[in-house]
């Protein structure tokens, strides 16, 4: 992975989690490192554009928007498994796959949040050297994004950057790869009725 794309994951690491209220003065800061970062005249715009977006908002209204875009829509989660799974019980395991490759790569989470939380995965493969478990991570990341991205408005701000996340790095999903996932995700809940459905 090359330096410009682990610094996209780095401001993508940064903006996916709840704006604090020194959030847009951080905001200032990222846009300077990525004038001095080695990336290209164009992404560098086109990231800069994207930030801008944000300023648009006072920090209460950003707070109202991430909740509304990712905590009240289980369409729009920041869970990996979740997209993938649903609620299965199967989650359960591909948690402990998902930290055991973080384990593996020699880093610790210091945080209580799960192991598939996306932030906390953009930023581990940020750091992370390459390797054959963090590619198919970088597939399955793009999955899930690219679904996160299809369910924003367009004036949503985070759509905007998740588009720019999916140009810079991430393997645009193919239809098969979506329909896999929204199929396994069905069944996934089906499984987890506790009685059978009855149809009249």
């Amino acid at each position: 992975m090359e330096q410009q794309e682990r610094t996209f994951l780095i401001v993508g690491a940064r903006l996916l989690v709840y704006p604090e209220e020194t959030f847009l003065d951080e905001l200032e800061d990222i846009k300077d490192e990525i004038k001095t970062n080695n990336i290209s005249p164009d992404k560098q715009q086109k990231m800069i554009d994207a930030l801008q977006a944000f300023n648009h908002y006072t920090i209460k209204e950003l707070q109202t928007k991430y909740v509304s875009t990712f905590d009240l829509r289980a369409k729009n989660g920041l869970y990996l498994t979740a997209h993938e799974l649903g609620d299965s019980n199967k989650r359960g395991a591909a948690l402990i796959k998902l930290q055991n490759i973080i384990n593996q790569a020699g880093y610790e989470r210091i945080d209580e949040d799960l192991s598939d939380y996306i932030p906390m995965l953009l930023e581990f493969l940020a750091v992370a050297p390459d390797s054959s478990d963090n590619e198919r991570l970088i597939r399955r990341l793009g999955i899930a994004i690219y679904r996160i991205m299809s369910n924003l408005p367009e004036e949503n701000p985070y759509r905007q950057f998740l588009q720019l996340l999916m140009d810079a790095v991430f393997p645009e999903p193919t239809k098969q790869e979506m329909e896999k996932l929204e199929y396994e995700r069905e069944e996934a809940d089906l499984e987890e009725l506790p009685f059978p459905i009855m149809y009249g």
